[in-house]
């Protein structure tokens, strides 16, 4: 009964059968099947036998040389880095260690050894396992055709997982494997392979753990072979926890497939992951020289990376070096400050890597920039705190508001329109109407008011109110004028507030301003470059000294005087204090902004222009009572003390004709006389035809007394007044 009603559930099935029953209907299906064999088996060679037309020669396995690295040489002829499309340094298979070789076997391909270039039974499981997951979670390529994949340009685009490419990757696969020997095959591969931007096992071995490959014991070489898969997830100097964990996965393998014994692999996964120091074989100042490699994408493009051009720089590494220190160790100090509130640099260590992904890194971070201000030669330039988690370079790319060190613009403008630096000032409340119906008044880092000051005494104790004041005499316009020719390009506001620094500059454009005051009125453009050769030794281009006079050099020498008054009396005395010596003539500003969010300090000498900036990423407070003169300087401060142990003090600025002296009081900035109190008489420089002409007044038998507030131009006493911005 099942077989008959089985029969009726299936009404169609008779018909079929009997028509095919019939002859001519049979020879007709006959023909038609073998003719669909036929025709896919022919498509199928076909296909097989011209998916790889096009494909470069299988001979330039080792014919493949890549193209000659661009070398980048600092000024004492030490290699700083190489431009390269892939830099790598090929070893001979009999360099290569026994178990380096079969760490990456096992965990690479574990049949490496039986075929013939394609894994079936991996494929295979590779496809089934897209099927169902989507994605090859397996992985089905083989060594050989991971090699074919890395070596030959257009046979595999990377970011292509097409049949198409697996197929024109398994040809070339095949077509290694019947011209090469397999020993011929895994060289061939670990001098190819990427370990997060480093090519070829012997430079991995060399970056990682500062040895050659002859020289990796078992852990280490599984630490390599654990990061092909993924080289930036598993890169040991970024994410340690997991290439250890990754290194215990591939030491596992070795053991299940008997390349190493139990004992063996449970040693090597107890040994702790200990990678080269980072100054070894780690690039030199990575901020500089990426700097440098974008100037010369600009002129050369990419023949850069194959031109084997050579770069010869500016950079001084014994300065680097010790500005590298000193940016690292005042930074750390800031973190242990009391009121520092954020991430500290070692606790985002610990961190998962995707945390610390995007341009804003959640740790405080500090720039440093000296510069030669007789050519422009940058010596140092510290652009970040860390390359490695963000290639941001805030030296020559960020804009950050300059606080008080734009004050010595306004000052310039003065003095160049005739003020002298005895010019007194009321440092009393004054306010602005804004657009919004709101008053700006502008304040004091101390909140308070020091009465009657000297331009000199104003700048030397940084006091906004009198910049402020000063910027409205002179006309903001004139202030942005002269930043603009001294080499500020950014968006100068004109705003009063502009005179204490609203106005947002970048830290390298500042420590050009600068070079202005070092230079006594010659603004000097920055030159990281000195000059390119070809392979050959032919200078294709020599980079000019760009020199400008911008500023009356009697102007800038009175403007050097105040600046010196600032360091050696004023909110920059920590340079003195920490150091650096009264032989050394040292000029220069400090510059905090508005609730602490940036810290600076610009210095120079008649040989070296040098500028700091401490900050984070988004604009937050640093910490409580953030000062320039505190957590920037002190940057300044060692590098100074350092050059200056190691190079002769430069004799102080040569004062110009022109400049005249003069003794005044400074309450009134008149003339002193001989009733005047002698704490508050010093000498003053003048540019000649600005010099006072009266006599003061308010001392005397007609004077009304001792009426000043604050404390006298030339006291010894510590700053009473630090910046803050609107």
């Amino acid at each position: 009964m099942a077989s008959d009603g089985s029969k009726k559930g299936r009404p169609g099935s008779d018909m079929i059968a009997k028509f095919l029953r019939e002859p001519k209907v049979r020879w007709i299906f006959g023909s038609s099947v073998l003719g669909a064999v036929a025709f896919g088996v022919g498509l199928s060679a076909g296909t097989w036998s011209h998916i790889c037309d096009g494909c470069p020669s299988i001979a330039q396995i080792y014919a493949f040389e890549p193209k000659e690295a661009t070398r980048v040489y600092a000024s004492d002829g030490s290699l700083l880095h190489e431009f390269a499309v892939e830099r790598r340094t090929a070893v001979p298979y009999a360099s290569i260690p026994p178990h380096v070789i079969e760490a990456f076997v096992a965990v690479e391909d574990r049949r490496f050894w039986e075929h013939g270039g394609v894994d079936v039974q991996r494929t295979a499981r590779a496809v089934a396992e897209f099927a169902f997951a989507g994605y090859d979670a397996a992985g089905g390529s083989t060594i050989t055709q991971q090699l074919a994949g890395n070596m030959f340009a257009g046979v595999v685009d990377r970011r292509d997982i097409s049949v198409h490419r697996k197929l024109r990757e398994m040809k070339v696969a095949r077509s290694l494997e019947e011209a090469f020997t397999k020993q011929e095959i895994l060289e061939a591969y670990l001098n190819q392979i990427n370990f997060d931007g480093v090519y070829g096992v012997q430079n991995a071995s060399r970056h990682y753990f500062g040895k050659d490959v002859e020289q990796l014991n078992l852990p280490e070489a599984a630490t390599l072979a654990a990061m092909p898969v993924a080289p930036r997830r598993y890169n040991p100097i970024r994410n340690p926890e997991r290439a250890v964990s990754r290194r215990n996965l591939v030491l596992d393998l070795m053991e299940t497939q008997g390349r190493i014994s139990a004992a063996e692999a449970s040693a090597a996964q107890s040994y702790p992951l200990l990678l080269r120091d980072s100054g070894d074989d780690g690039t030199t100042a990575p901020y500089f020289v990426e700097w440098v490699r974008r100037i010369l994408i600009e002129r050369y493009g990419t023949d850069l990376y194959e031109d084997g051009l050579r770069i010869y720089t500016s950079l001084d590494p014994g300065l680097q070096a010790v500005a590298d220190s000193a940016v690292s160790e005042q930074l750390a100090w800031i973190e242990k400050q009391p009121g520092f509130r954020a991430p500290t640099y070692a606790e985002t260590r610990d961190w998962e890597p995707e945390r610390l992904e995007g341009p804003n890194m959640p740790y405080i971070q500090g720039v440093f920039i000296a510069m030669d201000p007789d050519n422009g030669n940058v010596l140092a330039l510290v652009g970040g705190r860390d390359f490695e988690d963000s290639e941001f370079n805030r030296a020559t790319q960020a804009q950050r508001q300059a606080g008080s060190g734009f004050k010595p613009f306004v000052y310039t403008a003065a003095i160049a329109s005739g003020m002298p630096p005895s010019e007194v000032i009321l440092d009393t409340p004054v306010e602005f109407p804004q657009p919004d119906g709101t008053i700006w008044s502008p304040k004091n880092f101390t909140n308070d008011f020091a009465g009657p000051l000297t331009l000199r005494d104003a700048l030397r104790r940084s006091v906004n109110v009198v910049a402020v004041k000063l910027g409205q005499r002179v006309g903001i316009e004139s202030v942005a004028q002269y930043a603009r020719r001294m080499g500020i390009t950014t968006e100068i506001p004109r705003v009063p507030s502009t005179a204490i620094g609203a106005a947002s500059v970048r830290p390298l454009e500042m420590t050009e301003a600068y070079t202005t005051f070092a230079n006594l009125g010659v603004r000097v453009s920055p030159r990281p470059i000195l000059r390119v050769e070809s392979s050959d030794g032919d200078v294709l281009w020599e980079s000019p000294v760009e020199r400008e006079e911008v500023i009356d050099e009697k102007t800038a020498w009175i403007l050097v005087s105040m600046m010196r008054d600032v360091v050696d009396r004023g909110s920059g005395i920590r340079v003195r204090a920490l150091g650096v010596p009264s032989t050394v003539p040292v000029a220069g500003k400090t510059g905090t902004t508005n609730e602490a969010t940036n810290a600076w300090f610009l210095g120079f000498t008649p040989d070296l222009v040098t500028a700091s900036w401490v900050g984070f990423d988004l604009p937050a407070p640093i910490r409580r009572d953030a000062q320039g003169g505190q957590d920037a300087a002190p940057i300044n401060a060692r590098v100074l003390k350092w050059y200056y142990a190691t190079h002769p003090a430069p004799a102080p600025w040569p004062m110009p004709a022109g400049i005249v002296t003069r003794r005044v009081d400074g309450e009134t900035g008149q003339l002193a006389e001989e009733w005047c109190p002698e704490e508050f008489v010093y000498t003053e420089y003048y540019v000649q035809g600005t010099e006072p002409q009266l006599s003061c007044e308010s001392h005397g038998p007609w004077g009304q007394g001792d009426s000043r507030i604050g404390e006298p131009p030339d006291s010894l006493a510590p700053p009473v007044s630090e910046d803050f911005d609107f």
